[in-house]
């Protein structure tokens, strides 16, 4: 069974035991996080529920294992002969969440 959950602006095909990076979460490492925003529930051998948007009573549950930020990315703004030259670094905040639990609802 697998699940498209959404979180932080971002969609997520997920399965059970899945380990999963997510935007970040106010939350300890250890902690049960659960995600009520499900598109959809595919099930083996029977059609997808889909969600109108979101499946009624479908959930995910998981354990936050870490929390860290991604590798940095340089932002470089450059306008020719004009002597213009801008260079900007980002690390971005993630969550890292094992998958435990899928319910359609």
């Amino acid at each position: 069974m697998y699940a498209v959950i959404e979180t932080g602006g971002k969609q997520y095909r997920v399965g059970e035991g899945d380990l999963i990076r997510v935007e970040r979460l106010e939350a300890e490492a250890g902690a049960a996080v659960e995600f009520d925003r499900v598109l959809m529930v595919g099930r083996d051998q029977e059609a997808p529920l889909l969600g109108t948007p979101f499946v009624a009573g479908g959930k995910v549950t998981g354990t936050v294992k870490s929390a860290g930020r991604h590798d940095k990315i340089f932002i470089f703004k450059m306008r020719r002969r004009k002597n213009y030259r801008r260079r900007a670094g980002h690390r971005q905040h993630y969550t890292e969440v094992q998958i435990t639990g899928i319910h359609a609802g």
